[in-house]
């Protein structure tokens, strides 16, 4: 029996409602409800017989070590816990343009290589479109299928014939099932689309990606049930003016969550970057005010990126306050804490603050350096060039501990600087090699920073 019923959903978040209302109350965006058909059927998927399954002991499963696939390609592995797990279902989403295509169509030649048969589902783009790219990449692999197809029951046909170790969904968005009287995209096919590639997946091993694309808001697009159904989630960040792009990890079920790999996008595709604090710090100049290095941890690799600050005379009646790969609302935080506590006239000048190399970062550990910047900025006096800032700021002024003090310290030794200007309450976390490799200059609030670094 099948049972409809009209519903209102939201097209960016996936909220349903009984009627239309111009705004989403879950997300906020406007204009983003529409009317859908809602299918309540039981599927045969769900129907099983109670004599197929037993229950097992937790000490009877046994666990094949086998079961991981290595790409070769590092930053990747080590984003999806150290290979690839047979029968995973994982999510890529990015904005449109950045390289998710690219990444996969290289990774995916990587898995053929070790001998995977590749299936790659061309949703989008035409067969023709995506050879196109595999022959600007040098990609030649046999095993590599490509299927123009965006039914359902068609790709599930073309996978029990096919009998991949992999597939592609490229993408997600515009796969429908006949049976759902909706269009390719709306809240409910994405919603059942991904369940008839969850169960894909799970029943016949098959490790599948699916390919997603973001709302405006940079959130995946579709209901979030989407992202609940899949073991991995990663982001693909980053500006399409600057060349290295970030693939980080949201949500995984096989390793540790909040991981990043850095790639550098070239005219032959992406190539890992091994060193990205030396990227980052490639282009540093010399005595230059408003720029300050800040040693930070994104899952377990530690990064130093530099923070640089412009602070101008006034332009127009309200002043600007511009920030790029930082949270605004942080920046505001940090403005106010030097006008309060350090006196700081900074109602009449614009403030551009950005992390220089398109990357964004979101911890707290970045106040200090982004403090600084700004201080040097506005007294138009450069920092000490091999000096390195850490701590978060509270309202009060005070400097409070940070995370992972001694692997940030060591990635700085190792790039050359000399100095650290970290909280106090950090001193008892560090070894004696390190103490011994860097000058630390503990301090507990932004004045002695200031007065450590601008002294008169």
């Amino acid at each position: 029996m099948t049972k409809t019923k009209v519903i209102w959903s939201c097209q960016e978040c996936g909220h349903s409602q009984a009627k239309w209302s111009g705004q989403c109350p879950t997300c906020e965006s406007w204009n983003s409800i529409e009317e859908e058909l809602e299918v309540k059927k039981l599927s045969t998927r769900f129907q099983t017989n109670p004599e197929m399954k037993k229950a097992i002991r937790l000490a009877d499963v046994k666990v094949d070590e086998k079961t991981r696939t290595l790409s070769n390609i590092k930053a990747f592995d080590r984003l999806l816990g150290q290979g690839l797990v047979v029968g995973s279902l994982i999510l890529l989403g990015g904005d449109p343009g950045i390289g998710k295509s690219t990444l996969l169509m290289q990774v995916m030649a990587s898995y053929v290589d070790s001998g995977c048969k590749v299936l790659y589902i061309c949703g989008e783009e035409s067969i023709e479109q995506i050879s196109i790219r595999a022959k600007r990449l040098s990609i030649s692999a046999e095993n590599l299928l490509l299927l123009g197809e965006t039914n359902i029951e068609a790709i599930k046909a073309q996978i029990e014939s096919i009998k991949p170790q992999i597939v592609i969904i490229d993408s997600i968005q515009v796969v429908y099932k006949n049976d759902v009287p909706s269009l390719p995209g709306s809240v409910t096919q994405i919603r059942e689309a991904a369940t008839e590639m969850m169960y894909i997946a799970k029943n016949l091993g098959i490790s599948i990606f699916l390919i997603g694309h973001v709302t405006k808001s940079g959130e995946i697009a579709g209901p979030r049930i989407l992202e609940h159904l899949v073991d991995t989630v990663l982001y693909f960040e980053g500006d399409r003016q600057h060349h290295y792009r970030i693939l980080r990890v949201v949500k995984n079920r096989f390793g540790p969550c909040d991981e990043i790999g850095i790639f550098q996008m070239k005219s032959t595709g992406l190539k890992e970057v091994e060193n990205p604090s030396e990227v980052f710090l490639d282009e540093r100049k010399k005595e230059v005010e408003g720029s300050a290095i800040i040693p930070t941890v994104e899952g377990s690799c530690p990064i130093l990126v530099e923070a640089q600050a412009l602070v101008t005379s006034l332009a127009y009646s309200t002043p600007a306050r511009k920030s790029s790969g930082i949270n605004t609302n942080r920046l505001a935080l940090l403005l106010a804490v030097l006008e309060k506590r350090l006196g700081y006239s900074l109602m009449r000048s614009d403030i551009f603050v950005s992390l220089a190399g398109g990357i964004h970062i979101r911890e707290p550990a970045l106040d200090l350096g982004l403090l600084m910047a700004i201080a040097s900025s506005y007294r138009e006096r450069p920092l000490n060039f091999s000096q390195v800032f850490l701590g978060e700021i509270g309202l009060s002024g005070d400097i409070r501990r940070v995370s992972n003090i001694e692997k940030r310290l060591k990635e700085a030794v190792r790039m050359g600087f000399k100095e650290a200007i970290i909280p106090k309450r950090n001193m008892k976390d560090l070894s004696k090699e390190i103490i011994n490799s860097i000058q630390i200059h503990p301090i507990e609030f932004v004045d002695d920073a200031i007065s450590h670094c601008f002294r008169d």
